[in-house]
């Protein structure tokens, strides 16, 4: 039996975890479960996998749960990030599925590692902001990171067995997203409707966002850089509107080795929960005939404009990815409450890429920092 604490239990990845969960029960068991705010979910989550411990950000919310569940026993609630920790570090779990959305998972992430436990990455904020301090201390503390992302699950299969093979490029695939051959004049007047309406992907709000901007592929190659010790300029982005293919790796003598499947993040979530082993998902197999092609493309920077900044705070280094990735966060708030234009996000990312002091080895203390700062900028002038 493997015991799971799941940060982030009730958006799209912590329920899907959940309902691998479900799908074998005899050998996976849920100790300890978070959320944000919908303790309505949460409730029903409690009352069917029965954590010991759960936690929930918000008082007010935890006071609430604490009271709609006074009938069981054996449940402590928790809050804040204290409440966090104490779910990332729970003495009975094994691995910890960190499902939160954004750098509110880095110091949760942290203190799991340092705790011994293996980390199934779902939050790529973590590496984004801190991969020069998550990947050293994983491997000092002898714990997994084992991606979640469907693009770095797949390079993560791929590699598999080839340890000792040179890797001459990773081939991260992006489906284009909603706005796909568009330019950016054509974006100017993107309604929040038109980008929530991804064309393969069942995600939560932020991320969707993202991956209309291709932000979020930007941030997926920081991370395939953290995750595999590979340097930016052997990574490569390949627009593949099917998400057939999920991405792949090219080594040394040419050999292009990837993973297929159906657009479905349960099977990265299964691997990771598992692995080494696979196990069955109760989910549609890919069926060749069916998908008929695969077609490939290049990216077009000019009209995703924030795909070629998180190139920019690539280079860069230092805090500016933090910028970079603070900003995108901000930025998406703003647009998901009808705040800025869609074109305004990278619009407002760049301007604090510009306007953020730069710091070479940030530590955790000075990522948090330019986190806020960040967050201050933009809300002194949006």
């Amino acid at each position: 039996m493997r015991n799971v604490a799941i940060l982030g239990s009730t958006g799209s990845i912590g329920t899907q975890t959940l309902d691998i969960i479900s799908q074998n029960s005899s050998e996976l068991n849920v100790v300890a479960l978070s959320a944000g705010s919908n303790i309505e979910l949460l409730e029903k989550q409690i009352r069917q996998y029965k954590p010991s411990l759960v936690a929930v950000w918000d008082d007010k919310k935890a006071a609430e749960l604490r009271q709609n569940i006074s009938d069981l026993s054996g449940v402590q609630v928790v809050s804040q990030m204290e409440g966090l920790l104490a779910v990332a570090t729970i003495a009975d779990s094994d691995i910890l599925v960190t499902a939160i959305v954004g750098m509110l998972g880095i110091r949760p992430t942290i203190a799991a590692i340092e705790a011994g436990k293996d980390i199934a990455l779902a939050n790529k904020e973590t590496l984004v902001t801190a991969g020069h301090i998550i990947m050293p201390l994983a491997r000092k503390n002898q714990v997994k990171i084992l991606p979640v992302d469907s693009e770095h699950s797949a390079i993560f299969q791929s590699l598999q067995g080839e340890e000792h093979n040179e890797i001459n490029q990773i081939l991260l695939t992006a489906s284009g997203g909603p706005f796909r051959g568009m330019t950016w004049d054509e974006m100017q007047n993107v309604t929040l409707e038109q980008a929530l309406n991804h064309p393969n992907w069942s995600m939560g709000k932020k991320i969707t966002i993202d991956s209309s901007t291709m932000v979020n592929k930007g941030l997926e190659v920081m991370e395939a850089h953290h995750l595999f010790n590979v340097n930016l300029d052997k990574i490569t982005v390949v627009i593949h509107p099917q998400s057939i293919l999920h991405s792949a790796v090219q080594f040394n003598d040419g050999a292009v080795i990837g993973q297929m499947g159906t657009p479905d993040m349960r099977i990265p979530i299964s691997y990771a929960l598992f692995y080494p082993e696979r196990k069955p998902i109760n989910s549609e197999y890919l069926d060749l005939f069916q998908v008929g092609q695969m077609t490939f493309e290049k990216p077009d920077l000019n009209a995703f404009k924030g795909l070629a900044l998180a190139y920019k705070a690539m280079e860069q280094g230092g805090n500016i990815p933090t910028v970079l990735n603070a900003a995108n966060e901000k930025a998406v708030a703003k647009f998901l409450n009808n705040e800025i234009r869609y074109v305004q996000i990278p619009e407002i990312i760049g301007e604090c890429m510009e306007n953020i002091s730069y710091i070479n080895n940030p530590n955790l203390e000075e990522i948090l920092e330019t986190e806020q700062l960040t967050y201050d900028y933009i809300e002194g002038r949006y």
